[in-house]
């Protein structure tokens, strides 16, 4: 085992504890196989303050042993490194057989906060389930990943995290040939519908309920508890993926390839790939190169997340049939477990969007208020994160309002709204300063803009200058912060600077 010093005390191993549940379940899980070695890895980015979380030592993880073991070039003591089987519906067809095509499962580390995570490497190399792909990952996506998951997880939406980039030292081929790296992610878990949809296509009922029930042991230990536990896990997927998706709309995120193999049952964004955020508000907006008729447009993810559930629902029916006494009862249990998806994700909406525009008590015509706010910026092409940041200023001064109309191509449109939304603010109990003030806390100032990603991207991969995309990734850990001479990261793409379609990578 390499060992890195610490404390003057000598060598110590790279310790990572591991604890790995998922390994231990049946073989037809999972492919066993170490990464493959790469050339000549370099760290680009450790996570410090997540490997703390994490119970990981930052030192011993960026020393050369632990840049060895993020390359995938050494297996940490412990791991038992494993590429997990899945299927999954893409773009609404079915394949049976996906899997994890370039990844490697390393193992689960027990948090600070007592929870599991998985730590993966996405970018180690070819598996039993590459389909002919080289099971690389270019420097590009493996960045933008970094950037967005963590912006993800400072606004507070669940998501994955990214714990290190580490670049290869060797090209890999797409479009062009690029750098490439290695992303080492962490999860709750990696367990996806299309986990369910795998055993479920092959009428492996035995497998799908050893899934469910690791899968409730390990995210939804209420659903034990239960006298129907697998219609609470149901309940409990169904009502994190609404709340999710509500978090994403309210933040303008786009994920982009909301497959089946790219929901997970824990409640987390994952797999970010051509994923964006919008500038100019439109309801349409699609950015995945390979989404051309908008089935994962912005307005479609609540129905495409419905869709997804649906087809959980599906896996899981001859459980629900069972633990229901019959296959009409528990057809009838799935179908009433997906009704509750709507008016959940209507709520969490209608509730993000009313805090959006500073309400924090509920009165009839709340939810028409944000709606009208929302059409008007659509026909005005205003741009979404900045309209809502600052109306927070607007809302303590009405002065502020000249800032907020100059995003309207049509300004009268924005000055009709105000005259509203100020006579709704007079029924609120708090004084415009301080509904401010929570108002800034729903609303980022930064967010990861396209035109920035790809400006630090193409610095990375042409140049080997990281510099603008550390800078970017301290700017998205911060925010909701008030902070001066920031108009670079806070104004939309100039049109020579727009990044109109982004892509997946492999």
């Amino acid at each position: 085992m390499s060992t890195s010093k610490a404390h003057g005390a000598g060598p110590q191993p790279v310790q990572f504890h591991f604890d790995y549940s998922y390994a231990r379940l049946p073989e037809r899980f999972y492919a066993r196989l170490n990464p493959t070695p790469v050339a000549a890895p370099k760290l680009i980015k450790l996570n410090d303050g997540l490997a703390r979380e994490l119970g990981l030592d930052p030192d011993q993880l960026a020393s050369p042993a632990g840049v060895q073991i993020l390359a995938g070039n050494q297996v940490a003591e412990g791991s038992e490194p494993l590429a997990q089987a899945y299927a999954g519906h893409q773009f609404g067809h079915f394949v049976p057989m996906l899997g994890d095509g370039r990844t490697n499962l390393l193992g689960e580390v027990i948090a600070r906060n007592g929870a599991r995570y998985d730590i993966q490497l996405k970018g180690s190399g070819p598996t039993p389930f590459s389909r002919r792909g080289d099971g690389r990952a270019a420097m590009g996506p493996v960045l933008r990943e970094y950037i967005v998951s963590e912006a993800m997880a400072a606004m507070g939406v669940p998501t994955t995290r990214a714990l290190a980039a580490v670049s290869t030292g060797q090209p890999v081929y797409r479009e062009s040939v690029v750098p490439g790296a290695v992303f080492t992610r962490v999860a709750a878990s990696h367990i996806r519908v299309g986990t369910f949809q795998y055993f479920a296509a092959k009428g492996d009922v035995e497998a799908i309920r050893i899934l469910a029930d690791f899968a409730i042991a390990r995210h939804y230990p209420e659903a034990a508890t239960s006298t129907k536990p697998y219609r609470a896990f149901l309940d409990g997927v169904i009502s994190r993926q609404a709340r999710l998706i509500a978090q994403w709309m309210m933040l303008g995120f786009i994920h982009g390839v909301m497959n089946t193999d790219n929901m997970s049952v824990s409640g987390e964004t994952i797999d970010f790939g051509p994923c964006a955020f919008m500038e100019a508000y439109d309801p349409a907006t699609v950015f995945s190169s390979i989404d051309q008729r908008g089935r994962y447009s912005y307005s479609n993810q609540p129905i495409a997340a419905h869709w997804n559930l649906t087809r959980l629902a599906e896996a899981l029916l001859p459980l629900l049939q069972q633990e229901s006494g019959s296959e009409e009862a528990g057809l009838a249990s799935a179908n009433e477990a997906l009704a509750a998806y709507e008016p959940q994700f209507d709520a969490a909406r209608q509730a993000g969007f009313a805090r959006k525009i500073g309400l924090q008590t509920q009165l009839d015509g709340d939810g028409a208020l944000a709606a009208d706010l929302l059409d008007r910026m659509a026909r005005n092409a205003a741009d979404f994160t900045l309209t809502f940041r600052l109306l927070c200023d607007a809302a303590a001064d009405p002065a502020a309002d000249r800032h907020v109309r100059s995003l309207f191509a049509d300004p009268s449109a924005y000055d009709a709204w105000a005259v509203v939304w100020r006579s709704r603010l007079r029924l609120e109990p708090l004084p415009g300063s301080l509904l401010a003030d929570t108002m800034r806390k729903v609303n980022p100032a930064f967010i990861p803009r396209n035109h920035l990603v790809q400006a630090a991207i193409e610095a990375a991969e042409l140049r080997e200058d990281y510099r603008p995309f550390e800078e970017l990734v301290d700017v998205i850990s911060r925010p909701f912060e008030v902070r001066l001479g920031m108009d670079r990261f806070t104004s939309p793409a100039t049109p020579a600077e727009r990044v109109l379609h982004t892509f997946c990578g492999t």
